[in-house]
């Protein structure tokens, strides 16, 4: 028992080994409390003015292309480049974007066409932090940290996302969705802190003075031609894309379960509350070989409950049934984060950080625009069950096209690591003389 009840614990040892990891864990926490709330507020004050589901689902639109921008540039950069610079530079941008919605709103109605274009800004500013964290964290565990040190960035993260969409609706109901923007903005000033406090973060290696261009073009290189890692960007894109229907929590809770903001953070938080679980007891994982199979399992299960989610009429059965979905994708997130970064070198961590941020962020914004557009024709219960459906089929068509991902051996990849990190520090003593 004893051993069981220890696998079924998180791994706290990154955070004792590390003091940097410390500082960027508790500046997340911080920064991703103002982040779920937001979360809540666009998508509420988009329905609340225009009363559009369609225009709702169109705020993935604006994200996207922002985002691919952002990411790709910023990922190149940060291969090259202080990641902890780029880290800054993404909060201090977040920063902005909020307090200019905090005066929009504080002003009155907005016109929606502008909110959905600093939405997108404001998606761009998350993927360049999402990258520079991630290109960041490898650096301060080694390989023999790596696996539980994800996953519990991840629980922070899914943990901020139960308080922060939560915190969102209620503040939304309280004083509107100015007080969320302003919250945001004075959240960002956790992971400044964290990435002024730290420590260096350069990469191993430079790549002297190649075009962004062409650092970009050999980051997608890498990731479409290690197939693992490709499959498990394909598998999160097809849950995502057709299973994350995010974009009608507001227009759910208010025309179909009649719950008001709240119940919008309600609906987020569900997700987050599984995921929170899915983490917490994830310590099994590290000790899982197959991760692909994990991960494919895991999706399945999400397109279940969201299938079951897209057949029930009652807000507490939905929020049980996300809260199921959000277990699986928890289990998914860490084992694919794993796969993601046992799999790429150091030199290249900026830019495959870059597409996994696409793939992770700019999947569920592809999720907003479909689930938006199909609630539109056929409303958003069906919309939600449609979404559940395709998200099963497309794991069978994913496994087809990618049986790497359902073959990826961890221990295999983290001995890769290992001799990749010892090779760099050796070369890093060379240096020093």
């Amino acid at each position: 028992m004893p051993s069981l009840l220890r696998k079924l614990t998180l791994d706290l040892r990154p955070l004792r080994a590390s003091r940097d990891f410390r500082l960027i864990s508790i500046g997340q926490v911080v920064s991703a409390l103002g982040t779920g709330a937001v979360m809540v507020a666009l998508p509420y004050q988009i329905y609340v003015i225009s009363r559009s589901a369609a225009l709702v689902g169109l705020l993935g639109a604006f994200e996207l292309l922002p985002m691919i921008v952002v990411s790709l540039i910023g990922g190149a950069i940060a291969d090259r480049r202080d990641r902890r610079a780029v880290l800054a530079a993404a909060q201090l941008g977040i920063m902005v974007i909020t307090l200019l919605l905090f005066a929009l709103a504080l002003a009155g109605r907005p016109p929606v066409a502008l909110v959905l274009v600093l939405g997108g800004v404001l998606a761009a500013c998350s993927a360049l932090d999402g990258l520079a964290r991630g290109s960041i964290i490898p650096g301060l565990l080694g390989a023999e940290l790596l696996r539980p040190g994800l996953a519990f960035n991840y629980g922070l993260y899914q943990a901020a996302g139960i308080v922060g969409p939560g915190i969102g609706g209620l503040i939304i109901a309280a004083a509107g969705v100015k007080a969320v923007y302003l919250l945001d903005t004075l959240s960002c000033l956790g992971m400044l802190w964290a990435a002024l406090a730290i420590s260096a973060q350069p990469p191993h290696a430079t790549e002297g003075h190649e075009s962004v261009r062409r650092s970009i073009a050999e980051g997608l290189r890498f990731v479409t031609s290690n197939r693992a890692l490709a499959g498990s960007f394909a598998i999160d894109i097809n849950a995502m894309l057709f299973g994350m229907p995010r974009a009608l929590f507001a227009v759910l809770s208010l025309s179909v379960y009649h719950a008001g903001p709240g119940g919008a953070g309600l609906l987020y938080a569900g997700i987050s509350v599984g995921g929170t679980v899915a983490v917490l007891t994830s310590r099994w994982v590290q000790e899982v070989r197959a991760l692909g199979r994990v991960v494919i399992v895991a999706v399945l299960i999400w397109g279940a409950a969201i299938c079951g989610a897209g057949l029930v009429r009652s807000i507490a059965a939905a929020v049980v049934l996300l809260a199921v979905a959000g277990w699986a994708d928890g289990i998914s997130a860490v084992c694919r984060t794993t796969i993601s970064q046992s799999v790429t070198p150091d030199r290249l961590r900026g830019r495959m950080g870059a597409f996994y941020t696409l793939v992770v962020a700019g999947g569920p914004r592809l999720g907003d625009m479909e689930s938006g557009f199909v609630a539109g024709a056929a409303g958003a219960l069906n919309s939600v069950l449609i979404g559940g459906v395709a998200c099963i089929v497309g794991v069978g068509v994913t496994m087809l096209a990618f049986p790497q991902l359902a073959a990826y051996d961890a221990e295999v990849a983290l001995e890769l690591l290992r001799a990749e990190n010892e090779q760099a520090h050796g070369a890093r003593l060379v240096a020093d003389g």
